[in-house]
C-alpha cells in the first residue's frame, strides 16, 4: 500500500510540473483508498501552497533607476525642505546667489593699490615712516563764491565733510569735502571774518570780525552768543586754552586779552606789543600763549595766562611776524615773517633751531600736518606754497603759483590728505 501511494505521489509531483498543463489525479484501489486519498491531498495542497508563494515572489520585479547627479540632489534637498516634510520652496537651487569671501586674504591683497600709487590711494596714517609721500602738491578743484571776494579764515569740521570758508562780505560758505562743490551760503557777520577756531571738544565754532566782535556756534551753525571784545578794532587771532575753559583774541589795539568762555567775561589783557598783534597760539598743554606782532622789536613774545606777564621775546625775525603755531608734541614753534622767513623754536632751549628759506615775499600762513610730527606747510603774500620737512631747511615740493593772490590761511585736512 505505501508503495501505491508513493507512485501516486510522484505521480501528482510529475503532472505539476511546468510542462504539464494541469494536474491530474486519479485514485483506485481498495480498503486503503481513503486514508491514501487523504494523504495525496495534504501533499498536493501544501505543493500548491508552495508553488503560489514561488510565483509570487517570482511575480514581484524591480527597476533599478541611474545614480542622480549634484544638480538633482541639491534639488531632491530643497523639495524636502520648508516648514513641513513633502513641501516645495519656490527658489530653485539654480538662481540661489553665490557669495564670495570677501575678506578673504587673497582678496585683500589683490585689492592693494600699487606701490607707485599708495602715496596717493592710501591715507597718511598708513605711511607714518614717509611723510614725504603726504606732500601735497596735486590740484585737485578750485572754487569761488559767485561775488568774487577775498577769504581771510577757513577751518575743517572735526568730522572732515565740510570746508568752512569766512569771506571779506562777512559771510561762512561751506563746501563739501569729498565732491568739493558749494553747499551752502550764511550771512554770519556784518564785516569781515578775520579769524575762526573749533573747540577742542569740537562742541563749538568761534569766528572774530573786523569790527572786534565774537560769536559762538553750534555744529549746526546756530548762533548761541556774540559780543564785542575789542572795542573797534579788528580781531586777527583766536585760540583755545587746552580745557576749552578760556579763549584768548588778538586784535590790531595792540592786545590780548583772555576770556571766561562761558561767561564771556574779560578776565586780563596783555599789553607789551608796540603795534598791532597779528596772531596768538595757545600752548596744546602747558599756560603758555604765544603771539606775533607787526612790532619788528618785538615780533613774538610767550607769555603766561595766569598772571598776563611776558615770559620771553624772540627777537630773530626782523620785520612783523603774520603767524604762529604749535606743534602737536609741545616743543616745536613755528613763526611766519614779513622778511620772507619760517623760523622753529624749541621750548626746551628757548632759541631758534631752523630758519626755513624760499618764500620771494613775506610768509602770511602756516600749518603742521595732522598725522605727520615733521611735516608743515607755509603760504606766501605772492600765492606760492611751500612743504617743509623740520630737519631740512629747504623745502620739499614748492608751489610758485598756487593762487593768485596772498594766502591767508591753510588747514590740511584732519587726516592729512587734502590741503587748503
Amino acid at each position: 500500500m505505501a508503495t501505491a501511494v508513493a507512485s501516486q505521489i510522484q505521480a501528482v509531483q510529475l503532472s505539476n510540473s511546468p510542462s504539464s498543463s494541469g494536474v491530474t489525479l486519479t485514485i483506485s484501489g481498495g480498503t486503503g483508498s481513503t486514508n491514501s486519498s487523504n494523504l495525496v491531498n495534504n501533499a498536493l495542497n501544501r505543493r500548491t501552497t508552495s508553488t503560489t508563494s514561488t510565483t509570487s515572489s517570482t511575480a514581484t520585479s524591480f527597476r533599478f533607476q541611474p545614480t542622480p547627479s549634484a544638480v538633482q540632489l541639491q534639488q531632491m534637498d530643497v523639495m524636502m525642505m520648508g516648514d513641513g516634510p513633502g513641501r516645495r520652496l519656490r527658489k530653485n537651487v539654480a538662481n540661489v546667489r553665490r557669495h564670495v569671501d570677501y575678506v578673504a586674504t587673497v582678496l585683500n591683497h589683490a585689492e592693494q593699490p600699487d606701490e607707485l600709487y599708495q602715496n596717493t590711494a592710501l591715507p597718511a596714517r598708513c605711511t607714518p615712516e614717509t611723510p614725504v609721500d603726504c606732500i601735497l602738491t596735486k590740484f585737485v578743484r578750485a572754487a569761488m563764491n559767485k561775488v568774487k571776494c577775498p577769504v581771510y579764515s577757513l577751518c575743517w569740521t572735526p568730522e572732515g565733510k565740510r570746508l568752512i570758508t569766512g569771506a571779506s562780505t562777512g559771510e561762512f560758505t561751506l563746501w563739501n569735502g569729498t565732491a568739493f562743490n558749494f553747499e551752502t551760503i550764511l550771512q554770519a557777520h556784518d564785516s569781515a571774518i578775520r579769524a575762526m577756531t573749533w573747540s577742542h571738544n569740537e562742541q563749538w565754532l568761534v569766528s572774530a570780525d573786523h569790527e572786534g566782535f565774537i560769536k559762538y556756534w553750534q555744529p549746526n551753525m546756530n548762533n548761541v552768543h556774540m559780543y564785542q571784545a575789542h572795542k573797534d578794532e579788528p580781531v586777527r587771532g583766536l585760540s583755545f586754552a587746552p580745557t576749552d575753559v578760556k579763549l584768548a583774541s588778538a586784535s590790531d589795539d595792540g592786545t590780548v586779552r583772555i576770556w571766561d568762555f562761558a561767561r564771556c567775561v574779560e578776565e586780563r589783557a596783555m599789553r607789551g606789543h608796540g603795534s598791532e598783534v597779528r596772531c596768538v597760539a595757545w600752548h596744546p598743554s602747558k599756560g603758555m600763549i604765544a603771539t606775533g606782532s607787526r612790532d619788528s622789536q618785538q615780533p613774538v613774545k610767550l607769555w603766561d595766562p595766569r598772571t598776563g606777564d611776558c615770559l620771553t621775546t624772540l627777537q630773530d625775525h626782523k620785520s612783523s611776524v603774520m603767524a604762529v603755531d604749535w606743534n602737536r608734541n609741545g616743543n616745536w614753534l613755528l613763526t611766519a615773517g614779513r622778511d620772507h622767513l619760517v623760523k622753529l623754536y624749541d621750548l626746551r632751549c628757548m632759541k631758534e633751531m631752523y630758519s626755513y628759506k624760499g618764500h620771494k615775499k613775506e610768509v602770511t600762513s602756516i600749518s603742521w600736518h595732522p598725522v605727520h610730527e615733521g611735516l608743515f606747510v607755509s603760504g606766501g603774500g605772492d600765492g606760492s606754497i611751500a612743504y617743509w620737512l623740520v630737519e631740512n631747511e629747504k623745502e620739499v615740493a614748492f608751489l610758485e603759483h598756487a593762487h593768485d593772490q596772498a594766502v591767508w590761511a591753510m588747514k590740511f585736512h584732519p587726516m592729512g590728505h587734502i590741503g587748503h
